[in-house]
């Protein structure tokens, strides 16, 4: 049996890791800010169904939370185990920017989460406000943290080599590269569109099995909200980091559309087989010169294709496909939310078809989010830092039988800890309104919002 090459079972390694670990935070960043609104809308009308929200997405917020730091952690140690080349090479500004992360998800995130769980009914109502308030920064400035390092991966500045490693020059060149306002505003509207989602088929599934309550529909009502206003918003900087991208990586924008040669007026490709063994495709289905038009605005522009790059341009059929996962997910999540918000307003009962919907919509953002990831990640190769150090360059020389036996008990734990994540979703959704004592008087939402409102 031949040995499967040590270097690609490294890079699958880091792909499960990083694949498992965004699931979370993609919730988390713009959860924190949702439980925020919830808060404020109890504080605003003392309407206890705002508090049943609060208190349940609370509960999702800290699992996904917890979810989110442990599998960090083990994404962060192959750095070290499996990449070392990564961190000699560029080390003095990547070590920084995520030492930066870690403190804002430990210090922040974690301290004031307490205070949100454990807090509603043993701290003055202005204390509850402020942790909600520190939470949801936190996570957005991890989120900044993680990006800002991301980007300068993608369109490194603001640095010199000296002796083979990276040495920062201008921090501030480096916090805001030519590619982060884009990709940072980028990933903060798919995790709004995913927590949007997430809310919404949590609340769904709430009415599906009979919990008929005004939180459970204003929670729908929110979610697809939210969803609707944020695809749009989504659709136009995603065009904006299109054009971005194809000024600083011309090579990935040409696997993305499945472009080989360079030509003015090239035609969008909807649908194909990118064969990269004749360099063309099969079996596509072009729109004459939309591509030039969508890109350079232009519709007779000139767009450079797969063959000016030869020997240094991503793996096409993966970048290829995943940027259509992508943009074909965007577009059903418009149609949903559009329909949904249409659908519930004047505080509508919600139609069967639509919680239906709704819970089968309820991680489609996650989806969104790893299609466009791997556009991204995939899309750099062969660079790790581009144009400064080659993904070759950094691996460690590790065995095949290690690296395997490593990457099967992750796999093994990932499937375990997803599987039993989201049934915890569902089964926090399905009791959230049962009380939580003998009395079967209030629920636990109902409760602190009568605590809070005696203060």
């Amino acid at each position: 049996m031949p040995e499967i090459d040590p270097f690609m079972l490294a890079r699958i390694q880091f792909a499960a890791n990083i694949t498992f670990h965004i699931l979370f935070p993609t919730i988390t960043i713009a959860l924190g800010w949702v439980l925020l609104f919830f808060k404020l809308r109890f504080n605003a009308t003392q309407d206890p169904k705002w508090m049943d929200l609060y208190m349940l997405f609370t509960k999702v917020f800290a699992l996904s939370f917890a979810l989110g730091v442990v599998s960090g952690i083990t994404m962060s140690f192959q750095f070290g185990t499996n990449w070392p080349g990564f961190m000699l090479t560029v080390g003095n500004i990547a070590g920084p920017l995520l030492a930066y992360e870690v403190l804002t998800a430990f210090f922040l995130e974690a301290t004031f989460l307490g205070i949100m769980l454990f807090g509603a009914s043993r701290v003055p109502n202005w204390v509850h406000n402020l942790a909600t308030i520190m939470v949801a920064g936190g996570t957005t400035l991890s989120a900044f943290w993680i990006l800002v390092l991301n980007s300068w991966m993608q369109t490194p500045v603001g640095f010199e080599m000296i002796d083979g490693q990276a040495h920062a020059t201008d921090w501030l060149a480096i916090l805001f590269n030519p590619s982060m306002p884009y990709r940072l505003t980028h990933m903060l509207l798919a995790s709004g569109l995913t927590a949007a989602f997430l809310v919404a088929g949590l609340c769904a599934f709430r009415w599906f099995v009979g919990q008929h309550s005004e939180a459970v529909k204003t929670g729908m009502r929110v979610g697809v909200t939210l969803a609707a206003i944020l695809i749009p918003i989504q659709i136009f900087v995603g065009d904006l980091h299109g054009l971005n991208t194809l000024e600083h990586q011309p090579q990935k924008v040409a696997a993305m559309e499945g472009l080989w040669e360079t030509q003015k007026g090239a035609p969008l490709v909807l649908f194909g087989m990118p064969n990269e063994k004749t360099r063309s495709n099969d079996y596509a289905v072009e729109v004459p010169k939309l591509a030039s038009l969508i890109l350079t605005h232009d519709a007779d522009g000139e767009l450079k294709g797969l063959n000016e790059f030869a020997g240094n341009h991503p793996p096409v059929v993966p970048v290829f496909w995943a940027f259509r996962i992508m943009v074909g997910v965007g577009v059903l999540m418009l149609l949903v939310s559009w329909a949904g918000a249409f659908m519930l307003r004047q505080n509508r009962d919600p139609a069967k078809i639509l919680t239906i919907t709704l819970i089968a919509m309820t991680f489609m953002g996650w989806l969104a989010t790893l299609a466009g990831w791997y556009v991204t990640e995939i899309g750099r190769q062969p660079w790790l830092v581009y144009g400064v150090l080659a993904t070759k360059d950094a691996v460690a020389a590790i065995p095949s039988p290690i690296l395997g036996i490593s990457l099967t008990m992750y796999l093994l734990v990932y499937v375990g800890l997803i599987i039993t994540y989201v049934a915890t979703l569902f089964h926090l959704a399905r009791h959230a309104d049962k009380p939580k004592d003998e009395s079967g008087k209030a629920t636990e939402g109902e409760r602190s919002a009568a605590i809070m409102a005696k203060e």
